[in-house]
């Protein structure tokens, strides 16, 4: 039984006539009455008889109008719920994060989002360094703020801001006294380093110092911002993190720009190649807007 015929019947039920039903479906009396007829052979009973005033519904038919007339409202319901996904209108949108970027960024993405895409379900995930390109080709998460970005075959990026490294210390320490720090007065100091990189060369980090051939030994690789601020503050070593990162800084922590360098790294949108939905626009186009303002 297909949805088309159940729209013949429910119309001739309602119109009470098969002339009339035709008129309002906009086709010819006769293949409306062969179709009729063919939905009563394949239920194998009457659906109507001739009444005084007109086609009246038999029990068979009395039975099937009311289940018949929901099936085209689920049925209806269904393409326009279709709809307004394809559209971006309505959907589920997982968005991933990594911590050094949840003071900055979150408090202004997450009402952008719920302004740009109010039929949305939104979810936010925490990621890490290690978990980050796991959960974004398991689609756990579907589309993820990474800093730096994943390099993937499967995953696909966008850039859309930048964040300057600077150097985080105890406030107690001597470099805290200087306005800007020069890279040289990082030579032999113990460095706490995230995230850990697949190789060494691609890290923003190891490229600054490599450049100005400072050497900092690395005492702790950490996954999290949280984890390598923590473990400034208990004295074990500096940190050369993004700037936005000062924002979930504790007491105790000092962030100094370097003198006459401007290394940067990274904020990238990323997701699976493979994704078709229309929600990634949307994203992007509001983390976009955010990013710009940090």
């Amino acid at each position: 039984m297909d949805l088309r015929r159940l729209r013949y019947f429910v119309a001739v039920a309602e119109e009470r006539s098969v002339g009339k039903a035709a008129e309002r479906l906009r086709m010819a009396q006769p293949p409306l009455s062969v179709q009729i007829r063919k939905l009563e052979a394949e239920l194998g009973a009457p659906l109507f008889r001739r009444g005084t005033r007109g086609m009246d519904l038999t029990e068979a038919g009395l039975a099937l109008l009311s289940r018949a007339s929901e099936a085209l409202a689920l049925a209806e319901e269904g393409i326009e719920a279709a709809r307004a996904i394809a559209s971006g209108q309505r959907g589920r949108l997982a968005v991933g994060y990594m911590f050094v970027l949840a003071s900055a960024v979150l408090p202004r993405l997450v009402p952008e989002l719920r302004r740009s895409l109010p039929g949305v379900d939104l979810d936010f995930v925490e990621l890490s360094a290690s978990t980050r390109e796991t959960l974004l080709l398991d689609r756990a998460v579907s589309v993820a703020l990474c800093m730096p970005a994943i390099h993937h075959p499967e995953i696909q990026v966008a850039q859309i801001g930048t964040q300057p490294l600077m150097l985080a210390m105890p406030a107690r320490s001597p470099l805290a006294r200087l306005s800007a720090v020069p890279v040289s007065r990082l030579q032999g100091r113990p460095l706490i380093a995230l995230p850990r990189p697949e190789e060494p060369t691609s890290s923003a980090v190891s490229a600054m110092l490599r450049r100005h051939q400072v050497v900092m030994p690395v005492v702790s690789r950490v996954e999290t911002v949280h984890s390598a601020l923590s473990l400034v503050l208990a004295g074990e070593g500096l940190a050369i993190l993004p700037a936005c990162a000062k924002l979930g800084a504790p007491p105790g922590i000092a962030f100094r720009r370097f003198v006459d360098i401007a290394d940067t790294i990274e904020i990238a949108a990323c997701w699976r190649r493979d994704s078709a939905s229309p929600l990634i626009r949307s994203f992007l186009k509001g983390a976009e807007k955010v990013v710009a303002h940090l």
